[in-house]
């Protein structure tokens, strides 16, 4: 109850401050530092950083439409194109352990150049690749630059985005990861495997060039004690008429308070009973994610698409595409409904959708109704891939970007995102063998897990909708007590 409380008192003061601004300075010249509008550089440096998920995006299309060329180039087995798939996940926990104190060290626009240039390299490796070893050598470099990418982007985004945009802007993040994997699919369809490879790489080009013209995180330029240049990056973020005094202000005092609780957090003691609740709910949402089915589906659609007898070239591209309409919606929505209703419908709808694949693999089990058991299969695939995109495939990044301070933010994060990779990792590589074993019940475990996410969701996770980071962190700090 005092946690509920304490969250109440935070969103309510967070509602009632941007009207008191308003009315105190009605008659000045300056916007309110609550109320920021959007300005180019806030859109242009979004943009380039945005480039980041889709290369994530290309990376996690690529194995489905590449699987038959590569296999049958390199004369591989279906064992050893497992490997290939799941090497990226096993890439993205290395890139997890780094992504923390890499951004710390070297800020996030040096993070995401060096993501770049590694992944670029990757995905040559990958094109110009005589045997299996030059494959998977490549997917993994390719691996490594994704989990860190899939940190850095949305910290990056909700750093440089005002309050009242924070949340569509991050959620972006999860539309350019769709856009990303139905390009794969597509071009997938038409090139060659290497020459698919090639068009991965183009994005990462597009972000390296673009990052030249974008600002470093005024919160970490704050952190590092760079004032002058934190203050006018902020100022041309905003606007050269938008006063910025507060949150200005709100960062310093946010980067005061982390250096008198503590020194830079190590992992160990991310343990501590202060954080727990920020831990339990930032690595909740994303283990949840994974075990919701979202990695296994995305890797092997193709594989389900084949067992319930439709079109493995077909399917996946249309289940990509119905993605990008449903996260321009998430984008939308996100800062009127708020990150826990977008969660529970997203949650529910999976559940539900997943049901439906079960029942119909059940009924082919039993040779009943062949052509329903195919219709109901779409149809939740379907259903699944946009309830998924809704809410559960974007949002828990956005709420990790938001809830860790700013002293273990970089231990925090590189935790929630080793998680991530791991869980992902051990769905990719049991989900052919939990196929073997059940269709139907593989599912139907998804569909179980989607509901106990309902549940957690429910209890635990805090609404941030319309509030600073420093709000939302300080309330994730105190509200166990």
């Amino acid at each position: 109850m005092e946690r509920v409380d304490a969250m109440e008192e935070g969103l309510e003061s967070a509602a009632a401050r941007p009207l008191l601004l308003a009315e105190t300075s009605s008659s000045e010249s300056f916007k309110p530092a609550s109320d920021h509008s959007l300005t180019p550089l806030l859109v242009f440096s979004s943009f380039v950083s945005l480039w980041g998920s889709f290369s994530y995006g290309c990376a996690v299309g690529y194995s489905s439409p590449a699987e038959s060329g590569i296999m049958e180039d390199l004369g591989l087995s279906v064992a050893a194109y497992s490997v290939f798939g799941s090497i990226l996940t096993i890439g993205g926990m290395v890139g997890a352990i780094l992504s923390g104190k890499m951004t710390d060290l070297i800020g996030r626009r040096g993070t995401m150049w060096i993501c770049q240039v590694v992944c670029m390299a990757g995905w040559l490796a990958i094109a110009f690749a005589k045997n299996a070893w030059c494959v998977d050598i490549g997917r993994f470099v390719v691996g490594v630059a994704v989990g860190i990418l899939t940190y850095v982007v949305p910290v990056y985004i909700s750093e440089i985005a005002p309050k009242n945009l924070r949340g569509r802007f991050t959620s972006a993040s999860q539309l350019l990861v769709c856009c990303g994997s139905a390009v794969a699919f597509l071009a997938g369809s038409v090139v060659s495997w290497r020459a698919l490879s090639l068009i991965a790489a183009i994005p990462n080009i597009v972000q390296f060039v673009g990052l030249f013209f974008v600002p470093e995180s005024p919160r970490w330029l704050a952190k590092r004690g760079r004032e002058k240049e934190f203050e006018a990056t902020l100022q041309r973020l905003r606007g050269a008429k938008s006063d910025i005094s507060e949150e200005a202000d709100d960062i310093r005092d946010a980067v005061e308070t982390s250096k008198h609780t503590s020194d830079e957090a190590g992992i160990l003691e991310l343990f501590q009973k202060r954080y727990a609740y920020a831990i339990t709910v930032g690595v909740g949402l994303v283990l949840l994610q994974a075990l919701g089915g979202n990695s296994a589906v995305a890797y092997y659609l193709g594989t389900i698409f084949a067992k319930v007898n439709f079109s493995t070239s077909i399917g996946p591209v249309v289940f990509s595409l119905l993605q990008i309409p449903v996260s321009i919606v998430t984008i939308i929505l996100m800062d009127f409904f708020g990150r826990r209703t977008l969660l529970m419908v997203s949650a529910t709808t999976s559940c539900l959708s997943l049901l439906l694949v079960g029942l119909s693999f059940c009924l082919q089990e039993i040779q009943y109704l062949k052509e329903l058991s195919t219709i109901l299969a779409v149809v939740g695939l379907m259903g699944y891939g946009c309830g998924f995109a809704l809410g559960m495939s974007g949002i828990p990044w956005v709420i990790m970007a938001e809830i860790f301070p700013v002293n273990i933010k970089a231990s925090a994060g590189s935790l929630v995102v080793l998680n991530s990779w791991a869980s992902a990792w051990v769905m990719t590589y049991a989900f052919n063998f939990m196929l073997e074993w059940s269709p139907a019940g593989t599912f139907f475990i998804f569909c179980g897990m989607c509901a106990f996410t309902v549940f957690f969701i429910w209890k635990l996770v805090p609404e941030t909708k319309g509030r600073t980071l420093e709000e939302i962190q300080s309330t994730m700090t105190t509200s166990l007590y």
